[in-house]
């Protein structure tokens, strides 16, 4: 809200030494232009531009509460970037309401010129979104992919997210935002550690109480693979079975060399076979891509592929689910592989992932999907 600003100061300067004195006005600087404000995260913004004509001058901000009679200096702005200037006023209370205005000071003599109208801006009682749950760490190949429930959604104000790496004795470290509940952090490295937590933010910046905290470690294996959908990042959506882990099983979703590539739509996620791959057309639900000796009574996996049955049309993908293709290798022979499918989600940009697990027979035409 707008308010005329009563009264622009004005200052003269008494010439004595003659017979008769002489009043002279002096010159007042350019009055501030476009004057806005605005609250954001317990703090109310105030900006404005320079007035043409500005000659290096300073500026003073005034405020006072709307209930108040008088204004009160609360600050002197001698600094502007681009032609734009503007100062954060975190003295504020909530549930107020303010007012402020702007004025040119000429450093010389003092003489302020006072924007044109006052601004009006309201403080809200700050109520964050809920706080998120189901805080989650998937461990890759030198990264990790955090995940979490989508509760703080139902705040009619919600925003996005803000995902924060949690080092220790209360340091803290901001890796990013998303408006996803998925971030995938590409600078986590094998062998490490890494501790995250998870908060919402609603549309007047109002954060709530960090997640519970959930820890992952990256490491080498033929575990934790990802590919993008094809629409959103072709280059990286194809996968190609590698007898070792040497060799970078991801490429483009348009190579002829690819053994699959993920497509995603509004029907759901899809397993696209390559030019010469052939797929079993229904997911096998299991609890691991292998269950070794170590593995509870419960471990379901697939250790051996159908005998027939392939077909080379896409397949839905489900996650938790294994999926048995046989496809043809490095060799020109047929060989049989298996991925499992251990999430379908979105990174920090919204792009649509699918990471999972993957096993692959070296032996030609051998139904054991790991080598005996």
């Amino acid at each position: 809200m707008r308010r005329a600003v009563v009264g622009t100061l004005v200052a003269v300067l008494a010439m004595a030494g003659c017979e008769n004195e002489i009043l002279l006005p002096l010159d007042e600087p350019a009055a501030p232009e476009n004057v806005e404000a605005y609250y954001y995260a317990g703090v109310v913004y105030v900006t404005w531009e320079l007035g043409a004509g500005w000659d290096e001058d300073s500026f003073r901000v005034y405020s006072k509460r709307v209930t108040d009679q008088d204004w009160f200096l609360i600050a002197e702005v001698s600094s502007c970037a681009g032609g734009v200037c503007g100062y954060e006023d975190r003295n504020i209370v909530a549930g107020r309401t303010y007012e402020y205005y702007v004025a040119a000071v000429d450093p010389d003599s003092g003489v302020e010129t006072a924007s044109d109208y006052s601004v009006e801006v309201e403080v809200p009682q700050p109520e964050a979104p809920p706080v998120p749950t189901g805080t989650a760490v998937v461990a890759l190949d030198n990264a990790t992919y955090v995940r979490w429930s989508s509760n703080a959604r139902s705040a009619s104000d919600f925003s996005f997210y803000r995902v924060y790496l949690d080092e220790g004795d209360g340091d803290e470290y901001l890796l990013g935002e998303t408006d996803s509940e998925g971030f995938l952090d590409l600078l986590a490295a094998n062998g490490t550690t890494y501790r995250y937590f998870v908060t919402a933010v609603d549309v007047q910046g109002h954060e709530s109480a960090g997640s519970t905290v959930a820890s992952g470690t990256p490491r080498p294996d033929y575990t934790g693979e990802w590919i993008y959908d094809f629409t959103d990042v072709p280059e990286s959506s194809g996968f190609r079975f590698q007898p070792d882990e040497g060799t970078n099983p991801v490429v483009s979703g348009s190579s002829a060399s690819r053994h699959f590539r993920l497509e995603v739509d509004d029907a759901g996620w899809w397993l696209v076979p390559g030019p010469q791959t052939e797929v079993y057309p229904e997911g096998f639900e299991t609890t691991a891509l292998r269950c070794g000796p170590a593995s509870d009574a419960s471990c379901t996996d697939v250790d051996r592929a159908p005998i027939s049955g392939y077909v080379t049309r896409d397949v839905g993908l489900t996650p938790q689910a294994s999926y048995v293709m046989r496809v043809r290798g490095d060799d020109g022979l047929a060989h049989y592989g298996v991925i499992r499918v251990v999430l379908l989600g979105f990174d920090q940009s919204d792009r649509a992932l699918m990471i999972f697990d993957w096993a692959y027979q070296l032996q030609a035409d051998n139904l054991a999907l790991v080598t005996r």
